[in-house]
């Protein structure tokens, strides 16, 4: 099969290129997934699961991308709930080859059905950023009806769903982010809008929880804005300050099969808008990933076309 490799952690993006791998083998309560779409985050390159195995191993060539939609070709020894044939969309494990390829192999578990009428391009920009969005608001920051959040980066992948999750939950909703993106995030249902290039963060007021994707400075002033009993949460680094008188919170995204399969609902209600950009073919998928398209949204791979 084709599939983009890395082999050599100096060189990082540099070092990426499309070659033939063995097709992959299952393991047990594994499946295989012929990779329709795949997603994938520039910085994994910097991550050490990239290099190694969970026993430390090094484990390269590595392909990347964490974020699959497909069909399922085969299933391993013991596996339930799923079938050959079966449309599945969701994560790959972070310290095994990833979804840049023809096929991968990923633990049933981390899958959930795709419904019939959600493409998979949609479907490979869902995982990774509707799972941190909810699993931050709710999970971590225990957001409830009545409350309110400063999303940071609510134009960006993530933030983008964050804002309508919490829209939809009836927080009152503040999302930041350049200038440029007040338009968008207000679009997106928030109901105002903090310019992080020019006004000052003291006029967002406090709020119950602020979700922030942008880690540094951004983080540090966040702290403030918490109000007692509060939530710093954040997905860019551990919290270096902390509020007064609340939580900070730093966190991993986890698989959830339940979780996706109500965001794909979601999708498909119409009650949830993923933000996908250019859609690109694995052979450039080298070029998607050294550098940033124009545009708004995911950069998303197609590796194969539903067939009619």
């Amino acid at each position: 099969m084709q599939a983009i490799t890395v082999r050599d952690r100096e060189a990082g993006v540099r070092g990426l290129t499309l070659e033939d791998l063995p097709h992959p083998h299952t393991a047990e309560n594994d499946v295989i997934v012929h990779v329709h779409a795949a997603g994938f985050t520039r910085g994994e390159l910097d991550w050490p699961a990239t290099w190694t195995d969970r026993a430390g191993h090094d484990r390269t060539p590595s392909v990347p991308g964490h974020e699959v939609s497909g069909v399922v070709a085969e299933l391993g020894f013991g596996t339930t709930g799923l079938t050959v044939g079966q449309r599945v969309f969701g994560l790959t494990d972070w310290a095994r080859n990833g979804s840049l390829a023809e096929y991968v192999a990923v633990e049933a578990r981390n899958l959930a059905p795709l419904p019939a009428d959600v493409d998979h391009t949609v479907a490979a920009a869902l995982p990774i950023s509707g799972l941190t969005a909810w699993q931050g608001l709710f999970d971590h920051a225990r957001l409830a009806t009545g409350q309110s959040v400063l999303i940071h980066g609510a134009a960006g992948a993530v933030g983008s769903i964050a804002v309508q999750l919490a829209v939809e939950a009836g927080a009152r909703v503040i999302g930041a982010g350049r200038s440029a993106d007040r338009e968008t995030v207000l679009e997106l249902g928030a109901h105002a809008f903090l310019d992080l290039e020019a006004d000052r963060f003291e006029e967002a007021g406090q709020v119950d929880v602020v979700f922030d994707v942008i880690g540094g400075e951004i983080l540090d002033r966040s702290a403030t804005l918490v109000r007692p009993g509060g939530t710093l949460v954040t997905i860019a680094q551990p919290p270096t300050v902390r509020p007064d008188d609340g939580q900070a919170v730093f966190f991993v995204v986890e698989p959830d099969r339940a979780r996706l399969a109500d965001l794909a609902q979601r999708v498909r209600d119409g009650r949830l808008r993923v933000r996908v950009g250019a859609v690109r073919p694995l052979a450039e998928a080298v070029a998607a990933f050294t550098k940033r398209e124009r545009g708004r949204g995911r950069t998303i791979i197609r590796v194969a076309e539903d067939r009619a």
